[in-house]
């Protein structure tokens, strides 16, 4: 069974940053795609970073450069450094795991809020 429990969430003031954690149970992490999305009430939930098993990052265009998705294996452990917070980006950020076979888990979600 996989378990992805996120972490780092919370209040922020715009063009603040945060550091979300993400850690896996289980072994063979290092075999695993990681990504990070987020959903804000009435959407859908959109593609934030994904980090392959080889440490290739993609971004979603309007992110890239302010946050940074990264890993460490041996940690379990897959991260999101997010500079330069905007009041836009107040959502719930999920983890997500990549089985080579495509299949997909989830985390329970940690709630990011950017206000004055």
């Amino acid at each position: 069974q996989v378990q992805l429990v996120e972490s780092g969430g919370g209040l922020v003031q715009p063009g603040g940053s945060l550091r979300l954690s993400c850690a896996a149970s289980g072994n063979r992490f290092g075999i695993y795609t990681m990504g990070w999305y987020r959903q804000a009430p009435a959407k859908q939930r959109e593609l934030v970073a994904t980090i392959t098993r080889g440490g290739i990052a993609n971004y979603a265009y309007s992110l890239k450069g302010r946050f940074t998705i990264s890993r460490d294996n041996e940690k379990n452990t897959v991260y999101l450094q997010m500079n330069s917070l905007k009041p836009a980006a107040t959502d719930v950020y999920y983890c997500n795991r990549v089985s080579p076979n495509g299949s997909n888990s989830w985390g329970r979600g940690t709630q990011v809020t950017v206000s004055s």
